[in-house]
């Protein structure tokens, strides 16, 4: 009789415990770490040529999703025309930036090819100002963003691809392309759809993977 409930018992739980396998969940309990990146990418503001520089990174999970914060802004002059410009007594520049969400969602991490999905959502800044008269003196940084230099806030989506090659475990390079989406611009000269634009980009991660 000992022997029967022993070996009920030892089926009963053997049936549990190959149940509990088999239930499937959203979120799967699996490796984590967490990246950084710097990139650079090569677009239009207006008709204007734009070299901008990125620095994002955050939470990796389960070898597959990213999610993080980033940064960008374009290093190269951004002339206004006379006809936009605050200032036409001087040779004003656009200066451009955007900040918020990013998120990335990699298929097979562990090849040394693979693709990235890539999605940047926050917010975008321009503003005026005299790119060739502010000579790094704390004053005029100061006033290089003054109340007359047309400063607009807009809503950013960039959604884009990378292909993305593991040089070794805690680097990858991802060149790809994205697209910029801007909606409520406001800016003289720069509209919505002047500063909607394609992106080409090359990416540096460093992290765990």
């Amino acid at each position: 009789m000992k022997k029967l409930i022993v070996t009920m018992l030892v089926l009963m739980l053997t049936g549990l415990y190959v149940h509990a396998q088999q239930i499937q969940t959203v979120f799967k309990s699996g490796r984590s770490g967490g990246y950084g990146a710097i990139s650079n990418k090569f677009t239009k503001i207006g008709d204007e040529y734009a070299n901008m520089v990125e620095v994002y990174g955050g939470w990796y999970t389960n070898g597959r999703f990213l999610l993080g914060l980033g940064a960008s802004a374009a290093t190269n002059n951004i002339a206004v025309l006379p006809e936009h410009s605050v200032n036409p007594w001087k040779d004003m520049s656009y200066a451009y930036g955007q900040f918020g969400m990013v998120n990335e969602y990699v298929l097979g991490s562990d090849k040394a090819l693979h693709a990235v999905f890539h999605l940047f959502t926050g917010a975008g800044f321009t503003a005026q100002y005299d790119r060739y008269g502010w000579d790094g003196d704390d004053e005029d940084f100061d006033d290089m963003f003054d109340t007359g230099a047309d400063e607009n806030w807009f809503f950013v989506m960039e959604p884009g691809v990378q292909l993305e090659l593991n040089i070794v475990k805690w680097m990858r390079f991802s060149p790809g392309v994205s697209y910029r989406l801007a909606y409520g611009s406001d800016a003289a000269g720069l509209r919505d759809n002047d500063l909607s634009s394609i992106s080409y980009n090359l990416t540096l991660k460093f992290g765990k993977f």
